[in-house]
């Protein structure tokens, strides 16, 4: 299985370095009050894909910490309902009646 993750790996690698080496030319960037960069369109791209995963992870950060708080508060509630509930003991057999029949 490690051999085959490790061929996926090399492949895709492979695959964005070929993207990369395709992709060279320059791009400018046009900003405010007429300042321009001109960098590489690998470059652009790879920064945009950072900046989008970036942001993604960060919107499910928020929910992710209220679901834990929630499963925290759970564990809590529920080790207070069974540390505070009695001990019943179980009954045996021969304490069980069997139903009459008629």
């Amino acid at each position: 299985m490690r051999v085959v993750m490790w061929i996926i790996r090399l492949l895709l690698f492979f695959l964005l370095f070929g993207f990369a080496v395709k992709n060279d030319h320059l791009v400018s960037l046009h900003f405010f009050f007429g300042s321009s960069w001109q960098l590489p369109l690998v470059f652009v791209i790879l920064v945009a894909f950072t900046a989008g995963a970036l942001l993604g992870v960060t919107a499910t950060f928020g929910s992710l910490l209220r679901q834990r708080r929630e499963i925290g508060r759970l564990r809590r509630q529920l080790d207070r309902a069974t540390r505070d509930r009695p001990a019943t003991p179980i009954p045996s057999a021969a304490e069980v009646q069997a139903p009459e029949t008629f």
